[in-house]
Parts: C-alpha cells; structure tokens; sequence
C-alpha cells in the first residue's frame, strides 16, 4: 500500500526542481548523442535562466530529433511545458524549459553564431575548439560535455 504523500521523501525533482530539468537536459542530448555539449551557469549573472546548455546535431534531422524528444521528456518526467523555436529548418533549435535553456544546432550554424563566447562572459572558446591549439585551459564555469566534433582539414 503506498505512502500517504506526506509521510514519504521528497523526490529530487521536488526538492531540487533546477537541478533535476538541468540533469534531465543533459542525460536526455547524451543519450541521443549529441557533440560538444556545454553547460553555463547563469544563475547570479542573468535572469533569463540558471542554466544554458548548447549541443551540436551532425545534421538537421538529428538536431529536430534531439529537440523533440527532449521537450517529451521533459513532460513526460517533470510536468514542464517546454516552448521551442526553430523545429521545421533545425538548423538552430530554442528550447525554453524556464530554468534551463537549451540551443540545439548544426555544427557550422554553432560555429557562426559562437553563442558559448558571448554567454560565457568571455570565458569560453570558440565552439568545437578545445583550446589546445590557443593554450586555453580548462574554463571556470563552463562545463563541457560529450563527444567531439570530427576535424575538417
């Protein structure tokens, strides 16, 4: 028989709302294997959101993927309605789940529009580069993720 509501724990996802859609975001672009994913943390620097993540597709149909199953997880798992933008090209997808921003784009629309840069506060490198070749180390509140990009050259 189960436990009346109040004499069971909380769930995570009640007592941690942010941080459990910010968990759910990152498993949910790892398990559909998405490249160079990038979490900053936003919170004290903008009201917009805690958490931004940005992930790479390899092309629009695995970026519209991604995008669409995220937003069903998200309902699915936390009861959020997830507004997106940009489905129907998929070369850049915005989804705003409230806490957590997410941009899901193709590798070279990532590259133009090098979002990590501006939003990390200067922080970051440019997106796909590890920062090897410029001598940049490990970054303070960016936090880097999944696979790599495959060298063009």
């Amino acid at each position: 028989m189960p436990l009346p509501a109040s004499s069971r724990a909380p769930s995570t996802a009640e007592t941690d709302p942010v941080g459990a859609l910010h968990r759910l975001v990152l498993s949910s672009l790892e398990d559909d294997q998405a490249v160079e994913t990038v979490s900053i943390p936003l919170a004290g620097k903008s009201s917009i959101a805690d958490h931004m993540v940005i992930a790479s597709g390899r092309s629009t149909r695995q970026v519209a993927s991604m995008a669409q199953k995220l937003v069903e997880r998200i309902k699915a798992e936390l009861g959020r309605i997830a507004r997106v933008e940009g489905l129907p090209a998929a070369d850049w997808v915005l989804i705003d789940a409230g806490d957590v921003i997410v941009h899901l784009f193709r590798p070279e629309v990532r590259s133009f529009y090098n979002l990590e840069r501006m939003w990390a506060f200067g922080e970051a490198p440019a997106a796909g580069d590890a920062g090897a070749e410029r001598g940049v180390g490990p970054l303070p509140g960016v936090e880097r993720g999944g696979g790599s990009l495959p060298a063009h050259g």
